[in-house]
């Protein structure tokens, strides 16, 4: 691959081993509220997907509306969790985003979570300093992913043609947003089966950080 002008990330799943605490929360919400639910099963319901988007979808699944703070609860409930240590980075994500750092590359993150969830990943992940204050929540644009608002602001925000963007995404929502976006987009299938992915417009896949580099067109 050509080297881009700017690489655009997304946070979760991508970044920020986040996807298993925040579903893990909003299924212990669901199941006190009457509709069981694993961790696992929410994954899959809203994986990827923006908190105003997740409050429908469970005000759906529990066949009546969610109190009004639901939104503000869920998230003080999430990063309580993230306090707790209870985060990890995915592995090999600092080593390649400091790669993509070292060739001069521009980066930014664009993220379906929330300002306030964003915030306290970044002051858990030092590595995030190296975006430059390019860190993008779904608060920051008009609509959220899988529209190509986000991905169209990161690029705009590091100088460069989206078309030159590569976007690093794990989710289907995500990537559709990339291609949206008219970027070429690199699926990490790592929650995510690969043929969904691709289904959803990637152009290449990967399933471990230490090949990112390479397929940024970055050498040694």
């Amino acid at each position: 691959m050509t080297r881009p002008a700017a690489v655009l990330f997304d946070c979760d799943g991508v970044l920020a081993d986040s996807e298993a605490v925040a579903n893990g929360a909003i299924a212990d919400d669901l199941t006190e509220r009457g509709h069981p639910m694993t961790m696992e099963q929410a994954k899959h319901a809203f994986m990827g997907t923006a908190l105003p988007d997740i409050t429908a979808s469970a005000a759906r699944l529990l066949g009546r509306p969610l109190p009004a703070d639901w939104p503000d609860r869920i998230v003080r409930r999430i990063v309580a969790r993230y306090a707790t240590g209870a985060l990890p980075a995915i592995p090999g994500a600092e080593r390649a985003v400091r790669a993509v750092a070292a060739a001069g590359i521009p980066l930014a993150m664009a993220s379906n979570s929330g300002r306030a969830e964003l915030d306290a990943k970044a002051a858990i992940f030092p590595f995030f300093r190296l975006f430059e204050g390019r860190l993008l929540c779904f608060e920051d644009v008009a609509r959220a992913k899988p529209h190509p608002d986000l991905y169209l602001e990161a690029a705009r925000r590091c100088g460069v043609d989206p078309r030159d963007c590569a976007v690093v995404e794990d989710s289907a929502t995500g990537t559709r947003a990339g291609v949206a976006a008219g970027c070429r987009v690199l699926g990490f299938a790592r929650d995510t089966p690969a043929v969904d992915l691709l289904a959803a417009g990637a152009a290449e896949i990967f399933t471990d950080h230490e090949a990112l580099p390479g397929l940024l067109g970055i050498r040694p």
